[in-house]
């Protein structure tokens, strides 16, 4: 008897630590803001004692507003932007006024107008009495400044690479976004699976509970062993260990989820979405490959960062060429309450670089070098979304197997379970098989719900890898 107890308890700690090591492995390490700003966010209101209800899509609505990595990413956006402003300045008009009165004190001597040079000029101009070597002016002008670039080839590469620059930026802006909404979704379902965890746990809890009450009174009233109640009792203690770690688990989750949307990580809430499933449309790799070149934010990017460097070696190549430029002024200047006149100048600028080949050879030599890099990179992303598409495809077939197989396990344990709670109500075995049976329906819904995790999460990482995640997120869940 006493093997059998042991024999028992073991096959029921060996049915508890392999549930306890699905949950680990589903339980991956919690990240940190600090090396990925996509796990981070900006809080923006306090904890309240009401529970907050969050869907999916309010959650994924939140990260899209406050998730720090997007937050970042927008701010590249406008960073480029206003460079992109500065470069088109380039091309409009420069105008000034200015103005400015000031007193002159002038020593003629000093500038070489002495004594006889003073007579001399007193011989063909009277000079008033008491004229003196110091002068004194009060001037007060007034002027308006004009200056118009008319052709330079550097400043239109510029333009152009300012323009591209902009546009990677907001590409990799959208490529963000797309990130979010997979952190998000991620996390949701992630929850989702540990509060699934959480229920079955609960469930085997309550079962237990009922089985030790029953083998409780079978005792007392003589018609069972001591061994069936100690074994009911180590099954309850053991399911509410795994109960209680199910729960932390869960409340992790829920923390994490909070910090990527912005919420709060002591404010309540309560996910009101179940676990998503729906089988995929079919597609093809060639087809979700074609999605995916003509999709992919980080695909424009790295176009766009193409065109930019393009534009910069066409910028340092026109510097050859010559520039031209218009600038003028117009003023108004009054000298010692003598009269107002005005001045104006008009100047059109031709320049022409003579030599400076070696700068000149240099800086082209070295945009072409960052040209033919970025092209390699742009080959490269090419391939890598064919692995990616491909890959993402091959998950989700398996995963969407593995699913199959993990509900037909829940069934079949379903069944064994109510076939043994029958014949130990009616006296045919005693609790081991029970107690086994039980184990084995906790492990499998586990399996059941860390299946419809990976399933869910093959399906996001196949519309991120198309480059559609973010408009059809929800047609890939199902929801």
């Amino acid at each position: 008897m006493n093997r059998r107890l042991q024999s028992g308890l073991r096959r029921a700690a060996w049915a508890v630590l392999l549930a306890g090591a699905a949950a680990l492995l589903a339980q991956a390490p919690n990240p940190s803001s600090a090396a990925n700003p996509f796990f981070g966010s900006v809080t923006v209101l306090p904890a309240t004692d009401e529970s907050l209800k969050l869907s999916l899509d309010d959650a994924i609505a939140l990260g899209l507003k406050n998730n720090l990595g997007l937050r970042e990413a927008e701010s590249g956006e406008k960073s480029l932007q206003g460079q992109k402003n500065e470069a088109l300045q380039n091309f409009l008009p420069r105008i000034m006024l200015t103005g400015d009165l000031g007193v002159h004190q002038q020593n003629l001597a000093a500038l070489g107008f002495g004594p006889d040079t003073v007579r001399e000029f007193s011989k063909i101009v009277k000079l008033p009495a008491g004229f003196s070597e110091i002068t004194r002016d009060d001037l007060t002008e007034g002027k308006i400044q004009f200056g118009q670039m008319l052709f330079s080839g550097p400043v239109i590469a510029g333009w152009r690479a300012a323009g591209a620059a902009q546009r990677a930026a907001h590409f990799a802006k959208m490529s963000a976004r797309g990130e979010v909404v997979q952190q998000v979704a991620s996390a949701y379902l992630h929850a989702i699976a540990a509060a699934s965890e959480v229920d079955n746990a609960k469930a085997l809890e309550a079962a237990d509970r009922v089985q030790l009450d029953h083998a409780h009174e079978a005792h007392l009233a003589g018609v069972a062993a001591n061994l069936d109640e100690l074994r009911a009792r180590v099954q309850l203690q053991t399911q509410q260990q795994t109960l209680l770690a199910a729960q932390n688990a869960y409340e992790k989750d829920l923390i994490l989820l909070k910090r990527e949307i912005g919420i709060d990580p002591g404010q309540k809430i309560v996910l009101t979405d179940p676990a998503p499933y729906s089988e995929l449309a079919a597609q093809t790799p060639e087809e979700l490959r074609a999605i995916a070149y003509r999709s992919r934010q980080d695909y424009q990017t790295l176009q766009n960062q193409a065109a930019e460097v393009k534009a910069i070696h066409a910028a340092y190549r026109g510097r050859r060429l010559p520039s031209l430029s218009f600038g003028g002024y117009y003023g108004v200047s009054q000298v010692g309450g003598a009269g107002s006149h005005g001045n104006f100048a008009a100047v059109g600028t031709l320049s022409f670089p003579l030599f400076r080949e070696a700068r000149l050879r240099g800086d082209s030599d070295a945009a072409q070098a960052n040209l033919d890099a970025v092209n390699a990179q742009l080959e490269d992303l090419r391939a890598r979304i064919d692995q990616q598409v491909r890959s993402a495809l091959l998950d989700v077939n398996a995963t969407a197997k593995l699913v199959e197989v993990a509900r037909s396990n829940v069934d079949l344990a379903t069944r064994a379970l109510a076939d043994e709670t029958d014949r130990y109500n009616a006296g045919l075995d005693d609790s081991m098989p029970l107690v086994n049976a039980q184990g084995v329906l906790g492990a499998v819904q586990v399996d059941l719900a860390e299946s419809l995790y990976q399933y869910n999460l093959a399906k996001l990482t196949l519309a991120r890898a198309a480059g559609v995640l973010e408009q059809q997120y929800r047609e890939y869940l199902g929801k």
